[in-house]
């Protein structure tokens, strides 16, 4: 079985994880951070928007089961396309929409992905999500990993304006 790698950024990784880690052939989806200047970064030194990283996932997924096409269908459904000064509640660089292409196919994918949503009509302003190349990504404390299962209430407060956004945007 061979997994392959996506990478994505879209505001708080807390809300991030739960709609890919329940979709079919997901191994594993980490929080973490990933675009900055520094090396293992810590969640006090990515919040003091000192280091350049962006809160993400790390998803491993099996090709053969859930295609990436799959994965940025899932990743536009849980954002918003529009704000790239963060997410929701949560603001600044560490929280920008990004995808992060891990080789040349999963570029074209996530662009012609983005023109698509552009062309919809879904959104009345233009699509701002930038698709970069991939840098390491540093997976994030422990306390951070799983965090809607650990802490449900709190987890629940924290994604209500992005459930909020995505019933008006694409519905049950």
């Amino acid at each position: 079985m061979k997994m392959e790698q996506a990478i994505f950024a879209g505001g708080c990784f807390w809300c991030m994880v739960q709609p890919f880690d329940e979709a079919p052939g997901i191994h594993s989806v980490t929080s973490g951070y990933t675009g900055g200047h520094m090396a293992n970064p810590t969640y006090e030194q990515v919040c003091s928007g000192t280091t350049g990283h962006t809160e993400a996932v790390e998803i491993i997924f099996d090709p053969e089961k859930i295609s990436y096409d799959e994965l940025l269908t899932i990743y536009w459904q849980q954002t918003d396309p529009t704000d790239a000064f963060g997410q929701f509640q949560d603001r600044g660089d560490s929280y920008r929409p990004v995808i992060f292409y891990m080789n040349e196919e999963q570029k074209q994918q996530a662009e012609a992905s983005k023109a698509a949503l552009a062309q919809s009509g879904r959104f009345d302003r233009p699509i701002v999500t930038t698709i970069e190349p991939a840098v390491p990504f540093y997976p994030a404390e422990m306390y951070h990993q799983d965090y809607y299962k650990k802490n449900p209430a709190n987890f629940s407060r924290n994604h209500a304006k992005r459930a909020a956004f995505m019933k008006e945007k694409w519905g049950e």
